[in-house]
Parts: structure tokens; sequence; C-alpha cells
């Protein structure tokens, strides 16, 4: 999810090829890693592995459940979920404002479900850490439409593990979908200098589509943000089409080790960035910045620069309430045990 100034909306560009590939290779590849002097913008294509054809990390031996919400209750569980409340627009000039009220997210049922609706609300102009001057603070802003971003930020961060959410996705034109993670602490700078793990993003699911399979969107983007504080930011990207991803219920997740993530669909790893493929302005460490805790982020934007400038450009005013609904999060952690097959060490 990307973050960025209210004033600014940078599209997003393809670096396939040449250099841009090039620069991107593995780790163990004659290329040279990624740095300041490298292209800001690497987006990979890839396809969907076939079942036995990549890594399935489930499967594997020594994970340890460490942290989970199966959703069971009646409410949202304050001890493990925080909610952000402004009406921003997440630095991508998204259309609502974020609210802690059940209209937007609730739980019933074994599932949670935040709700995009369409309707005027005002709230704060900024986000909290935005807002601490008494100016700031005073500034407010209306928008056309409400929705929930709910964190872990505060309650629950993590450093490496295997991090995986069952979810149901919406359609329509101007959705915008995302699962993913920002540092505890920012360690290294403000962002995107201490880093993003895009864990699942996709917009406009299910509107006409000439280039995806089945002629509608289809496409699921997993990427990395890191480099510099912006503007001197850059991020690393992999799209993939998953035809059934607006079936049902689908698995999202990544493994992250040191000096790798995998990003996973259904179980199965289909993208993989390795140190060498992602670079910090304020450290030598290859790992850094993904080398310190991340709190995870669940949220359903309107419209904003991903969503507008793809499809059939703009919003569907027509198609809300929209829905993701969440059956469940579970994170794990790596505790190698002495056993035949595979571990959950990986291939590291």
């Amino acid at each position: 999810m990307r973050l960025r100034p209210s004033f600014i909306a940078l599209p997003v560009a393809l670096a396939l090829g040449g250099s841009s590939a090039a620069a991107a290779a593995p780790a163990g590849s004659s290329a040279p890693p990624l740095g300041p002097d490298s292209p800001a913008k690497i987006v990979a294509k890839v396809a969907l592995p076939s079942a036995g054809a990549a890594r399935e990390p489930g499967g594997e031996a020594g994970w340890q459940l460490v942290w989970a919400d199966e959703f069971a209750g009646s409410s949202i569980d304050r001890a493990k979920w925080d909610f952000d409340r402004d009406c921003w627009g997440g630095g991508n000039s998204e259309r609502q404002c974020y609210t802690d009220r059940p209209a937007n997210a609730a739980v019933a049922g074994g599932l949670l479900t935040i709700t995009a609706r369409k309707e005027r609300f005002a709230g704060p102009a900024l986000p909290a850490h935005m807002r601490t001057a008494p100016d700031k603070a005073a500034e407010r802003a209306t928008r056309d439409y409400t929705s929930a971003r709910m964190v872990t930020r505060g309650k629950a961060a993590w450093r490496y593990g295997r991090i995986e959410i069952r979810a149901k996705l919406p359609a329509g034109q101007g959705t915008w979908p995302a699962i993913w993670m920002l540092p505890e602490e920012q360690a290294y700078g403000a962002w995107a200098a201490s880093g993003e793990i895009d864990i699942l993003e996709a917009v406009n699911l299910g509107v006409a589509c000439k280039e995806c399979p089945g002629g509608r969107e289809n496409t699921i983007l997993g990427t990395l943000h890191f480099g510099g504080q912006w503007p001197k930011n850059a991020f690393n990207s992999t799209e993939t089409n998953a035809p059934g991803v607006l079936d049902g219920f689908h698995t999202f997740g990544i493994v992250w080790a040191p000096g790798r993530i995998d990003w996973t669909y259904d179980g199965r790893v289909y993208a993989t960035k390795r140190r060498g493929e992602w670079w910090s302005a304020a450290s030598r460490d290859p790992d850094a910045p993904f080398d310190r805790p991340f709190h995870l982020i669940l949220n359903l934007a309107v419209g904003g620069g991903l969503s507008e400038e793809r499809g059939v450009k703009g919003v569907d005013e027509t198609i809300w309430p929209q829905r993701m609904q969440v059956d469940w999060v579970r994170v794990w952690q790596c505790r190698p045990v002495a056993a035949s097959g595979a571990s959950c060490k990986g291939d590291r």
C-alpha cells in the first residue's frame, strides 16, 4: 500500500528486462545488487506455479504458531487490533475516510468484514503521526466514502516468520484491498527508508481486462518499498494473474527470513526477493531495512493512484458497498527441528 504525501500521485512504471532485470538478479548471480543508482521502480510479471512446482511452506516441519486471530467472537479484539482514523487518503489521493465504526469493520459468523461505503463523512485531514502540532490536529476533511484500516501497531509486530491471511476480496473499478506491513519503529528514517512489505494488493478485480486470463482483472501484487526517504524511495514488485481469485476465499502470505522474502498464494510460493534486490540509504547491512519488526495492516481503500490509473480508470460510483472478508490471520515463526523431510529453514 503505497504511502506518499497527499500532494503527489506517482504512476506505477514497469522496469522489465534490460538493466532493470539485471540489477534485480538474485544473490549469487554476476549482477550487482540494487542501490541508489538503480531503477526506482521494478515490476516483474510471473505465472502462478502448478502443484508440486514450487515451495509449499505449510508442509514444512518446524513452524510454531506465535499469533493468530480466528475472528471467532462477536466483536473485534481490541487487544490485537487498533484502527487508523483519518480522511487523509493514504498519500495516494484515495477517496475514503477511515473509521472505527462497526459499519466499516465488524466480526460476525467467524469472519472479519471490512466494508467500504459510499457516504459523506468528515474526520481528521491527516493521519495521527502527522497531526501532533495543534494546527495540524485541528484540520478536517470531508470525503464521499468510508472504510476501515486495522493495524496491530503497538500490539504485535514480528521480525521474520510465516504470515498468512485467508480472505475474500471485493470486485469493481476503484476497489483496492490491501494486506501489508510497516515497521514498528522507523529505525532507518521516514517512509520508505524503513521499509514496507505488501503481502497482497489487488485493484479493480473483475473489471474487463484484455490481457488477463478469462478477460477479467485478476492480478495480485506483492511488493517491497525501500531505499531512502520519499522522494528518494524505490520499490520492487511482482505481479501474477490468479484466475480464481474472485471465486471465494484464498490464502495470501509471505515467508520472511534474513535476506529473503517469499510471497505465497494458496500455500505456494510464486515470487521471491533476496538481499541485493533491495537497499537502504541509511545502512550498509544488506538485509536492511527488512531486518526489524513490522506490524500488520488490513484495509480496503476506495480509489487512489494505483486503482484509478488501471482498469477502465477512476471509480465506479454504482458498486458500493464493497467488502473484504477475512477468515483468519496466522503468524508462525521457525523453530527448526531435527527431522527428515523439508524444514521451515527452506532454501536459505
